[in-house]
């Protein structure tokens, strides 16, 4: 058994994939750095992240797969589950060698999980964006928080871009200690010291929001009891529709 270990980013990945091409030695596996070595296996090589040659792997990659293509594998990269990195590698491999586009043969167990992979980290983006709830806090930044299955943040960022543009906002991943701040100008990666005092299911407990945002999600909520309709509530179809890993996030499951 052949093993790669590489620093378990993207472009390490792709730089696994030029170094197995230059090698001419595939994988089986990919462990990341430091990682013990299995009991028995044949040779185990370390491969360092170099950006010129993962760019020079995507850049191949691009005249080898549709803009679709290219998307199943930066959304299989984000989902973040076991393996699939090795999944990547395989899916990579085939893509490069053959002779016409492989994207629609799902035949291939490796190009139907992908692809189904993809799929389900489209799905939780696509939620990301309806069930984000921005908190406008006392320096007029509008805060959002969340904690998706998969690390889509990267995928939700130029949709809020767009449709707030006139907004400081910050959206933070609090599952993986990260968000994203845009300034008016540009958006840029950060980290929060201290993301717990923001995060407080209690606005009128939580001195960084604005007095009129407390205002807001009152009357939010207010209005949301309105239009309820108690003999139809289906407390299991909700959860169905609307994941309770939300919840706490939503301004119209809070208590004021």
């Amino acid at each position: 058994m052949i093993i790669y270990q590489y620093d378990k980013s993207f472009e390490g990945l792709l730089s696994c994939v030029f170094e197995a091409y230059e090698r001419k030695i595939f994988p089986e596996t990919l462990q990341e750095t430091g990682t013990p070595l299995p009991l028995f296996y044949d040779d185990a090589i370390q491969v360092f992240t170099d950006p010129l040659k993962a760019n020079r792997v995507w850049k191949g990659l691009t005249h080898k797969l549709s803009p679709a293509g290219l998307s199943v594998i930066a959304s299989c990269w984000l989902s973040e589950l076991p393996e699939s990195d090795i999944l990547l590698f395989r899916y990579i491999r085939k893509a490069i060698d053959a002779p016409s586009s492989i994207e629609l043969q799902f035949g291939d167990p490796d190009i139907l999980k992908a692809s189904q992979i993809a799929k389900k980290v489209n799905n939780e983006r696509l939620r990301v964006i309806q069930f984000i709830r921005f908190q406008k806090t006392i320096d007029n930044t509008y805060f959002a928080a969340t904690e998706p299955l998969y690390n889509v943040l990267p995928l939700v960022t130029e949709h809020f871009q767009d449709r707030f543009s006139d907004q400081i906002w910050l959206l933070y991943d609090v599952k993986r200690s990260y968000g994203y701040y845009y300034d008016l100008h540009a958006i840029k990666e950060i980290q929060l010291k201290d993301p717990v005092r923001i995060l407080t299911t209690s606005p009128q407990g939580n001195p960084l929001l604005a007095p009129d945002e407390i205002l807001f999600q009152k009357l939010w909520q207010t209005y949301f009891k309105s239009i309820a309709i108690q003999e139809r509530i289906n407390p299991q179809l909700h959860r169905q529709h609307l994941p309770v890993r939300f919840w706490k996030y939503l301004t119209e499951k809070k208590s004021l």
